[in-house]
């Protein structure tokens, strides 16, 4: 069975036992947390699509880590002009493990 899920302005298809890295999520490390915002649910040739949500449908995810990704730099220059701005980004991110998907 498989899931497809919304969180932090995002969608990941999702099945039991999968670990994400989604946006961060304000948990403590080996918090249980209940996703509501389901889009679909599959299991083998069955689909059920919500509209926009399926109803009554949850996913127990379980917050494994916090992090960041690696660093993305930007540079940005203007040729003839002596202009050059360095600058670098590192989003925080949520590691989470799918437990039961419910629906």
């Amino acid at each position: 069975m498989y899931a497809v899920i919304k969180t932090g302005g995002k969608q990941y298809r999702v099945a039991s036992g999968d670990k994400i890295k989604v946006e961060q999520i304000a948990a403590d490390i080996g918090q249980e947390i209940t996703i509501d915002q389901v889009l679909a649910l599959g299991n083998g040739s069955d689909l059920k699509i919500g509209a926009p949500l399926v109803s009554g449908a949850t996913v127990k995810v379980k917050v494994v880590s916090h992090g960041k990704h690696d660093k993305v730099r930007i540079f940005k220059m203007r040729r003839r002009k002596h202009y050059q701005k360095h600058q670098g980004h590192r989003q925080a991110y949520t590691e989470i493990e799918i437990g039961s998907i419910a629906g």
